[in-house]
Parts: C-alpha cells; sequence; structure tokens
C-alpha cells in the first residue's frame, strides 16, 4: 500500500506537538485530490466528510481531522524530492511484482494548471511525467527548469531510473540531432547484440 513508502518520508516538523501522522495526512490529501479538491479548504471538507471511513482504513487515532490551516502547514513543509522518492519506490515495488515489469514507456511534459505565480513574476510549473502503458503507473516525474525544455529534462531522468534500452513515445521536440544520436547508438548496440 502507498501509505507504507509514505511512511519513510522524513517529518520536516518538531518532534514536540506532532498531533497528525504526516504519511496519514498526505494520504488523506492524495485522495482528496483525486476526488477534486483543490484547495486547503476543499482538502479539510474531504477529511470530515469522510473521517470514520479514513480512520478506519488508515489506523489513525485523531480524534478530529486538522484544520485547513494545519493542513496547509504541514503540506507546505514537504520537500517535493522526499514525497517523488516514496512514489517511485512505490511504483518499482508495483512493477516488480508484474511479470514483465517496465516495458513501453510514455513520457510527456504538461504545465500545472493554476501554478502561474503574477506576485512572485513565477512562470507555470512544467512536469515531465514517465507512463509505463503496460501496467498503467506513473513511474516518475519531474520538474522542468524555468530555462530549460523537456529534451535535458528528458535525459537525465532516463540515466537516474536506469531506462536505457526501453521503448519510449516522446513528442516531436525530442527528435532533434543529439537524442536522435543517442537512439541511433543504442539501436547499434542492439544489432550488435549488446543492448
Amino acid at each position: 500500500m502507498l501509505l507504507d513508502y509514505l511512511r519513510a518520508m522524513p517529518d520536516h516538523r518538531r518532534g514536540q506537538g506532532r498531533r497528525y501522522d504526516l504519511a496519514c495526512v498526505v494520504m488523506c490529501t492524495i485522495l482528496a485530490v483525486l476526488s477534486g479538491a483543490d484547495s486547503y479548504r476543499s482538502i479539510h471538507t474531504f477529511m470530515e466528510m469522510h473521517f470514520r471511513l479514513l480512520k478506519g482504513w488508515l489506523g489513525f487515532a485523531w480524534k478530529r481531522a486538522p484544520a485547513y490551516t494545519h493542513l496547509r502547514e504541514i503540506l507546505v513543509g514537504i520537500a517535493p524530492a522526499t514525497l517523488e522518492a516514496a512514489f517511485r519506490s512505490y511504483s518499482a515495488a508495483v512493477a516488480a511484482g508484474l511479470p514483465q515489469g517496465f516495458c513501453y514507456l510514455a513520457c510527456d511534459g504538461k504545465t500545472l494548471r493554476g501554478s502561474f505565480d503574477h506576485l512572485h513574476d513565477r512562470k507555470a510549473a512544467e512536469l515531465l511525467s514517465v507512463f509505463a502503458v503496460d501496467s498503467q503507473l506513473i513511474v516518475a516525474q519531474v520538474e522542468i527548469p524555468d530555462k530549460t525544455n523537456e529534451i535535458p529534462a528528458f535525459q537525465a531522468l532516463v540515466k537516474e531510473l536506469g531506462l536505457s534500452g526501453k521503448l519510449f513515445t516522446l513528442d516531436a521536440l525530442h527528435a532533434q540531432k543529439n537524442t536522435a544520436s543517442r537512439k541511433g547508438q543504442w539501436q547499434r548496440r542492439r544489432r550488435a547484440g549488446q543492448g
């Protein structure tokens, strides 16, 4: 269960006064967002509406759901890299139980709706996701840095995850000389029986 992998995340809060378990708060937030919640208030409302069900399923001992202001404090302090690491571990564990693992991967970049910040003059955030088609899992996702595009982010992600030699579907943006030459090298090694 995803909750077990979320429990491996380090807690950024002080040890004193931790009333709400971090993994359970994150799991409730994920369920709320999947159900359409798009603000801290709506996450809180989801948790209040389904409190007894969530308490029985996740096994926490809270007397009530955290206030939306407290939810914000907890969630804003989570380092994105630790959450991504938990998701990657979960995806790898699920894939290990499949007969073929990851064979066909779809890779695409998306702009996150509502992520543009006028106050801090920040453009909308862009994420690059790798999706395993055969197992229907998101293997990983990474934020694309402001002054670049998907290409270097994709190349770094493939190297980091050890996914070279897999079949990818990509946008036409990736059909550039450097990316295509890497593809050609892989095809030559495969024909020679090395890949």
